[in-house]
């Protein structure tokens, strides 16, 4: 099947090289419909490739399956922290933070949607990061598709090609009636508020599930978290009464400007408003959840399938302190492994996003490494050990057409708990993130022949 699936790949990509190299007009043509559709980070559009992504159907199933075992195994650890003290410690909650997320969100589900962040290799892959919050680009993959509408030799590769389209933000639609159902709503069309601060990088996005949710009878309006009031029995932006709270606004920076006088904490805490997702999956959105499941002493709180996920997909993670720990089976100094290892490690912000804060031992000196680690002791920090990257060559437009061999992740969304679809991202970078300058394109899961 991969031999296969290359050599057609290949093929399509030898006709596009051929027609289009020199194509300017079509290159403004695609660039003009991602800013008509908002398919932007800021304002620049992010798919400069002329073709989506193709995985073949074993391989989609394949991650699929151990992230749905690896969304479970984060659940078990959220159901740990809250009634051990310990774990919550180690997980490094806030205060402020610890105190939401044990409010009960009104639904049994954690995550309403999430994603998986994914690095691959072959037929092996590793989870680097499990964005819980609410997680950006639900609305890509149909956009991405009415871009490549445009080039003709696509969509008859399509046509000529069993396949299978994911629909992330059909499911996403489905999954936040589903929770407002589970919650007790009773509204036929639930409204739909978008919450975000003003001026985001990701607010074009907002507007594509607006209309996407407005088409389906879903009244949806985009507001910031200074415009909500309660009366003590219904959240509101004016006069527009609130269902559904989809919470883009991050937690913390949230918690950092409010505290629980604001009218979405009194609406949450009465359970007067259902809000996806709550403030409970900052307990595994924190990168300290990746140094739980793969620290050997953590073994106890999940079932023995989902060890096995854990050990073959999410790599040794370490929250950075002056300790000792296990390190492939052997008892080590954490902080004397990372100093005579740099090129073997990366260090992380314990909560933030973007790819903000992130270092790889191997692009630094030992000098800059060491001062890194000096910093990394004194906030929350996580060291994680390096992956292998795949790299995938893609016909990529600029000035003109051409082939660049660029690392790629594969980032599953799941809707509670369930995967459809995800990101491709590519990057010329180590960092492989739109907010870091990389690109990215839609998915198409090819039948396996």
């Amino acid at each position: 099947m991969r031999e296969r699936l290359k050599k057609l790949v290949q093929n399509l990509d030898e006709k596009l090289l051929g027609k289009y190299r020199f194509d300017t007009e079509l290159f403004d043509q695609l660039s003009e419909i991602q800013k008509q559709a908002g398919i932007l980070h800021d304002d620049r559009p992010i798919c400069p490739f002329l073709r989506p992504h193709f995985f073949p159907r074993s391989r989609y199933e394949a991650i699929r399956r151990a992230a749905e075992n690896l969304h479970l195994a984060f659940e078990r650890l959220t159901e740990a922290a809250l009634v051990d003290a310990e774990i919550m410690a180690e997980l490094n909650l806030t205060e402020k933070e610890e105190k939401m997320a044990r409010l009960d969100p009104g639904y049994k589900n954690l995550c309403v949607s999430s994603r998986l962040d994914a690095f691959l290799d072959g037929d092996d892959f590793k989870f680097l990061e499990y964005n819980a919050e609410t997680p950006a680009g639900i609305g890509d993959q149909f956009s991405f598709e009415k871009v490549f509408e445009k080039v003709p030799e696509v969509q008859e590769f399509l046509a000529e090609n069993r396949h299978w389209s994911p629909q992330p933000h059909v499911a996403l639609l489905n999954a936040l009636d589903s929770a407002y159902r589970d919650f007790g709503g009773q509204k036929e069309k639930p409204n739909i508020a978008i919450v975000d601060w003003d001026g985001v990088s990701t607010a074009s996005e907002f507007e594509i599930l607006r209309r996407l949710w407005q088409a389906e009878d879903y009244n949806t309006i985009i507001a910031n978290p200074f415009e909500l009031d309660y009366d003590g029995k219904t959240l509101r932006v004016n006069d527009f009464e609130i269902n559904i709270f989809y919470k883009r606004v991050i937690i913390h920076e949230f918690l950092e400007t409010f505290d629980e006088t604001h009218p979405l904490v009194r609406a949450y805490a009465d359970g007067n408003v259902c809000m996806a997702n709550n403030f409970r999956v900052k307990i595994p959105h924190k990168k300290t959840s990746f140094a739980i499941l793969s620290d050997e002493k953590y073994e106890r709180l999940f079932t023995a399938e989902q060890l096995e996920f854990i050990g073959k997909h999410i790599p040794w993670t370490r929250r950075v302190r002056d300790a000792k720990t296990t390190f492939a089976g052997r008892e080590v100094e954490l902080l004397e492994l990372l100093r005579t290892n740099r090129e073997n490690f990366i260090l992380k912000p314990h909560d933030d996003y973007g790819g903000h804060g992130v270092s790889f031992g191997w692009e630094e000196s030992a000098s800059d490494w060491e001062k890194l680690i000096e910093n990394a002791l004194q906030r929350c920090f996580v060291a994680q050990e390096r992956v292998a990257v795949e790299k995938t060559l893609i016909p990529t437009f600029g000035g003109e057409l051409s082939m660049q061999n660029l690392n790629i992740d594969f980032d599953p969304f799941l809707f509670n708990g369930k995967v459809d679809g995800g990101l491709v991202r590519l990057s010329s970078n180590s960092l492989v993130n739109v907010s870091a300058g990389g690109g990215e394109t839609a998915l198409i899961v090819l039948e396996d022949f």
